[in-house]
């Protein structure tokens, strides 16, 4: 196949790319936006930061920060490939052109490990990890199941438990572990 029909089929798989992601955007506007479910997305985007801001560890904020950031990239990550390999899917979005749910991948995997992290720092590792990963798999996904937000077209939640188990456990030792940063030098 010659370079220039490549481009057309590239091109015009854009284009219907395009098509459903405008559909998507009208089917929000008009049906999703300021529902409830959508409150209640806001509500989780942005209330559980509030919380965990004030129960914090003060002088841990930086590194926790920096495990919710590893936290978020790994959830919007596996988020987009389990859409866009059929797995599931997410509905009532709060914000449409992202194919995951916003309040799961930048507020509560990141603010629940966090303050998992943060809560009974001397128990088991292992054991803590199971918590967080048999909360998440088998409480928090089929309740957001049962809300209509989240599809488990081909998943099960069983599959989940080991990915928030190794999860949890990735987190800790960055926190615990990555704990020593260099000094960028001063150049200017």
């Amino acid at each position: 196949m010659d370079k220039q029909k490549i481009i057309e089929l590239i091109d015009s798989n854009a284009e219907k790319a395009e098509d459903v992601i405008s559909e998507k955007i009208t089917i929000w506007a008009e049906y999703e936006l300021f529902s409830a479910l959508w409150w209640m997305g806001v509500v989780l985007t942005l209330l559980p930061w509030v919380i965990w801001f004030l129960v914090r560890p003060k002088e841990s904020t930086d590194r926790l920060l920096y495990v919710g950031l590893m936290v978020m990239a790994f959830s919007l990550t596996t988020d987009v490939l389990g859409d866009q390999f059929s797995l599931w899917h997410y509905r009532f979005n709060v914000i449409p052109i992202i194919p995951t749910y916003f309040p799961w991948d930048v507020t509560l995997m990141p603010v629940t490990l966090m303050l998992f992290l943060q809560t009974k720092p001397k128990m088991n590792l292992y054991l803590k990890a199971l918590i967080f990963a048999l909360i998440s798999s088998y409480i928090a996904e089929p309740i957001f199941h049962w809300l209509g937000v989240y599809n488990p077209k081909n998943w099960r939640y069983t599959y989940s438990v080991p990915i928030q188990f190794l999860l949890y456990l990735a987190a800790y030792y960055i926190l615990h572990r990555r704990s020593n940063f260099e000094q960028i030098p001063q150049r200017l």
